[in-house]
């Protein structure tokens, strides 16, 4: 049986001494809650900011009200926002940030539902990566976490593309 991706990111983690934070949008905190089903998380996790709205993601993590309007919440430029901003608060080595529509509605034909963009912030540079999910609202989530968790092994794992 293959080990939980979780599992292994916490490992990655404990292993490079690095710190993580999540700033989370469409996922509710789910990327958090996953991390956190690890025993011993407290040595790397040092926490989560779930920000939903746009004022939310303006005032915790200092997302621009330019970017905002001009980008909207679901695109590259604020998950990367949003993933610095987080970084910033907590101090700490890697920030993951996640921004989508989960569904069923608020999709536009430019962002259908299942649209989500990922943001990786680290002390050696800024990544996002865009998706387009077909499942409903928990299984878009569910997809969401799954590649916030795999872009932060990436990285670890000196895999990024």
């Amino acid at each position: 049986m293959n080990e939980a991706i979780e599992l292994r990111v916490g490992n990655a983690l404990r292993d490079s001494r690095f710190t993580l934070v999540t700033a989370e949008s469409c996922t509710g905190g789910l990327v958090a809650s996953r991390i956190t089903d690890v025993s011993g998380s407290s040595a790397y996790f040092m926490g989560g900011v779930v920000a939903y709205s746009y004022e939310a993601k303006a005032a915790l993590l200092g997302v621009s009200w330019d970017t905002l309007n001009g980008k909207g919440a679901v695109s590259q430029e604020t998950v990367l926002e949003m993933a610095r901003g987080a970084r910033k608060v907590f101090g700490v080595d890697i920030a993951v940030s996640v921004s989508g529509i989960a569904g069923p509605g608020g999709g536009t034909d430019e962002k259908p539902v299942g649209t989500t963009w990922i943001g990786l912030v680290t002390p050696t540079g800024e990544w996002a990566r865009h998706f387009v999910w077909d499942g409903d609202r928990v299984q878009n989530k569910q997809a969401s976490s799954e590649a916030a968790l795999q872009f932060i092994l990436d990285y670890l794992e000196n895999r990024l593309t």
